[in-house]
């Protein structure tokens, strides 16, 4: 058969050299197909009797190939070259199923060989953008990201930036790099740098422009240094003086804005005028002295030199003789003696006072002496600590003895009786994820408030497990055994429904159920594929379970056959995503199955681990359900007021947290929120707003309407996108904001909010805000589950059998809609088992259990040996 051949590279005769095996000396290589021209794949090989094609698996036919022989003239060996042509009509046939691939088989006597695999791929670009360069005004030397996303395309378009549709080229500039996103740096802004950019991406197919993007490089004017103050206008008095700058450090170009402030101050000046000094009047003479001389003197005082004045011209001192020249001076010497006398009775004092106090210091000095007996105190305070054991004879001495009446250990945890076994206690040393085995039981060693911390602490160990969130806000856990329980997490329809029995007795397993972040697990998507839920884990993975759990989940896909192909993927321990189902399509194993409802979906599985629900459309009518969603400030104390409208994907979990990130934001819901159907038609998503009165606001938008990229919101994998109008009242005390809001998809769909709020005290929209966190995470045992344990064995054990004249599991399955799931519960042990744990995953906490019992009760009419409404 051709897979028997294609897994056969070589299969040599027996006693045949290796030599003469058929050896390629061209093999084929990846091609593209543009538009409808076919492509030509050719192989060669020597020595060869025959070379043909298998294209997926398939040979191709004979009469397409086209055979050439020739001689190798260095070996003498015959050469074959075969060619055939690939049409894109070949390649349409299994889009979606797989690559396209030839590979060339060569025979000879020896045996055979195939060549490498060749791809065949159809080449495409798309005309949109995903993301363009959109227009700025920057400030000189600030730096410039100008981001492109070129269109999707086979093979990927190489992105190129023209200015003023020159090439940018890195490699001659210093100042500019294109990223490994496209996107277009420049470090500094320079004057030059001022032009239109575009972004052109081109592959074999096509090329395409980006719009282009205007960037205006100003420069803001700046004063230059203050001159130095002129002198005062006036040389005695009061008077001005100035000083002046220039708006010229730098000059404002390209729209900058032109120096704030004067370029010219004065201020008020006061010269002192100069006063010069004149003599006040003379003093009176002195009395006639021993040298028969008396004087006078005079000041300069009246007035004193200032200001630069003058001073007095003269002596200040007049000196004349007293008696006519006529006056006998006395004899020296019983004067200067008595001086002499003086000067040394005052030395003989100072010597005896200091001797008197020298007398002193010495006596106080050798007081202390006799005072201190032991100089350790004075020096203790630098001796180094040590404590020794006191003695019996020197009772005085500290002795520390250690407290060891601090230490305590706190044991917590529940400890669960065996099913088959006398009462006794094994405390395993196994982790808490393994499976307990019969009679063994967990003993916590943690405080109450460190469970969770613990578990995620116990999770994060395990290589499957680094990814986890690393904390409980989006997490539930328990400790389950055959009676089943229930996880949910609260406030985001996502819940794990383990059902009785799936669990085998004598086993205990602590299961978890995590919610992901988007930017913490990397999804890959391809082509037109979308993410159509969040991201869930359960586990732990490889854990034994006889039925299949269910997990519940929301989506956001308007689901139609001949729109969508949707498949549940499975994360692998390798970390890779797997495709283990698709919806409407025969399943290929019967570990996974999918019931997919109006906004949730329930798989069924055997094996727990990571899943989500991708879809990719089959034609632009293809839609996704977005939750628009209009927050603003509860409090606004300034002029500006934002309203923020999001584009979210429509489920519980997305929502859950946005009003949580609004709460942090102080943020409030100001309309209700409106469902949008998003379509792949590559449109971008449009906002706008319109009807403000303009006498109380005015809008900061400098352009009509806001845009979100198509790309953007249709791959789902950001989940927050959003737009903010900004807003400005004219006068604080203006509260009430009326307007409309405009979304729309360009030629799709739309929605209009129709504002009409008072932005101090309206909070009429606070009851559509999801509650804070409330409900049991946990539920173990019967508490999980609606039907009563004994009513449901008695359910199936009464309609597994094939009952008279129908009256089985196929009727409840009838009477609940779920007849198009027949084929999955006949495949299972119990299929009544199947039904009512999907009943109890669709319908918990709030399913109406009295139209079971009538659905139930109505069979047991058809067939006698059941049992009434009553027993229901």
């Amino acid at each position: 058969t051709g897979a028997q051949q294609s897994a056969t590279v070589a299969n040599p005769a027996s006693g045949a050299s290796p030599d003469l095996l058929p050896h390629f000396q061209l093999e084929p290589e990846d091609v593209y197909i543009v538009k409808n021209k076919a492509v030509s794949l050719a192989c060669s090989a020597t020595p060869a009797t025959q070379i043909y094609f298998k294209c997926n698996g398939e040979w191709v036919h004979q009469g397409d190939h086209v055979t050439q022989h020739s001689t190798d003239r260095s070996t003498g060996l015959p050469v074959m070259e075969v060619r055939i042509e690939v049409t894109r009509q070949q390649v349409e046939k299994i889009f979606g199923l797989e690559e396209y691939w030839c590979q060339c088989v060569a025979w000879s006597s020896s045996g055979t060989t195939k060549s490498q695999k060749a791809f065949v791929r159809i080449a495409y670009l798309r005309k949109n953008f995903e993301q363009e360069p959109t227009a700025r005004e920057v400030s000189i030397e600030q730096g410039i990201v100008l981001p492109c996303r070129p269109p999707e395309g086979i093979p990927p378009a190489e992105v190129e930036w023209l200015r003023n549709e020159e090439l940018v080229d890195p490699a001659l500039d210093a100042n500019v790099y294109v990223t490994p996103e496209h996107s277009l740096v420049l470090r500094q802004a320079r004057l030059a740098d001022t032009a239109n950019y575009t972004c052109v991406a081109k592959n074999i197919v096509a090329r395409r422009r980006s719009a282009s993007a205007a960037i205006t490089v100003y420069v803001n004017g700046g004063w230059s240094t203050w001159t130095q103050w002129s002198g005062c206008s006036t040389s005695c008095g009061r008077g001005w003086q100035k000083r002046s700058r220039t708006c010229t450090n730098p000059t404002p170009l390209n729209g900058g804005a032109f120096c704030e402030g004067q370029n010219v101050q004065k201020t008020a000046c006061t010269t002192l005028c100069p006063v010069d000094g004149a003599w006040s009047e003379w003093s009176k003479w002195s009395e006639c002295g021993a040298e028969c001389t008396h004087w006078r003197s005079r000041e300069c005082s009246e007035p004193a030199p200032r200001n630069g004045g003058r001073d007095c011209h003269g002596p200040e001192l007049d000196t004349r003789n007293c008696t006519s020249e006529l006056c006998m001076h006395a004899a020296p010497g019983a004067e200067d003696v008595a001086l002499y006398v003086g000067l040394v009775a005052v030395a003989v004092c100072l010597v005896l006072l200091l001797l008197v106090g020298v007398l002193v210091y010495c006596r106080k000095k050798g007081g202390l002496d006799a005072d201190v007996a032991d100089s350790s105190i004075l020096t203790a305070g630098f001796q180094p600590v040590s404590i020794k054991p006191s003695k019996a004879d020197n009772p005085s001495l500290l002795t520390i003895q250690p407290d060891l009446s601090t230490t305590t250990m706190t044991y917590q945890g529940s400890l669960c009786p065996r099913q088959d076994g006398p009462a006794k206690l094994q405390l395993p040393n196994g982790h808490l994820l393994s499976p307990l085995g019969a009679g063994r039981h967990t003993l916590h060693h943690s405080s109450p408030a460190a469970e969770g911390a613990d578990f995620v602490a116990r999770l994060s160990t395990q290589s499957y497990f680094r990814s986890l969130p690393r904390g409980t806000n989006n997490m539930a856990y328990g400790t389950f055994n055959f009676l089943g329980g229930r996880l949910m997490i609260p406030n985001t329809g996502i819940s794990l429904l383990i059902p009785p029995d799936a669990i085998p007795r004598g086993k205990i397993y602590e299961v978890y159920l995590t919610l992901h972040k988007q930017e913490e697990v990397r999804l890959p998507l391809a082509g037109c594929q979308t993410l159509l839920s969040p991201i869930v884990s359960c586990g732990p993975p490889g854990v034994l379970l006889t039925r299949p759990a269910i997990l519940a989940m929301g989506h956001c896909v308007e689901a139609s056959a001949e729109n969508w192909s949707i498949r549940l993927k499975k994360q692998s321990c390798e970390g890779t995503w797997e495709d283990v189902l698709q919806l409407g399509a025969e399943p290929c194993t019967e570990l996974y199955y999918c019931q997919l409802e109006a906004q949730a979906c329930y798989v069924f599985t055997e094996q727990l681990g990571r899943f989500a629900l991708v879809g990719e459309s089959l034609s632009m009518a293809a839609s996704k359900r977005l939750k628009l969603v209009l927050f603003a400030p509860a409090a606004c104390p300034s002029l500006e007021y934002n309203i923020r409208v999001y584009c979210l994907s429509d489920t519980q979990d997305v929502l859950k947290e946005v009003i949580q990130l609004e709460k942090q934001l102080g943020g409030q819901l100001i309309g209700a929120p409106r469902v949008l159907h998003f379509k792949d038609s590559y449109h971008n998503l449009r906002l706008s707003i319109h009807d403000m009165p303009s006498s109380l606001w005015k809008s900061k938008l400098l352009a009509s309407y806001q845009e979100i990229p198509f790309y953007h919101i249709w791959s789902g994998l950001q989940p927050f996108l959003h737009c903010t109008f900004t807003l400005e009242r004219l006068s604080t005390s203006t509260c009430e904001l009326a307007c409309k809001i405009w979304v729309w998809q360009v030629e799709g769909d739309g929605q209009s909010f129709t504002v009409n709020f008072n932005i101090a005290k309206d909070t009429r929209f606070s009851d559509w805000l999801v509650p804070d966190e409330v409900g049991t995470p946990a539920l173990v045992g019967p508490s999980a589950f609606k039907i009563p344990f004994l009513i449901r064995q008695k359910i199936i054990s009464s309609l597994d059998p094939p009952g008279t004249r129908g009256a089985d599991w196929r009727t409840l399955a009838q009477k609940l809609n779920l007849d198009s799931h027949v084929s999955f519960f006949a495949s299972k042990a119990s299929p009544t088992a199947m039904i009512l744990n999907l009943w109890e995953a669709r319908h918990f906490p709030n399913g109406n259990l009295s139209q079971l019992a009538a659905a139930v009760a109505e069979i047991g009419k058809q067939d006698g040996a059941l049992f009434s409404e009553a027993e229901c």
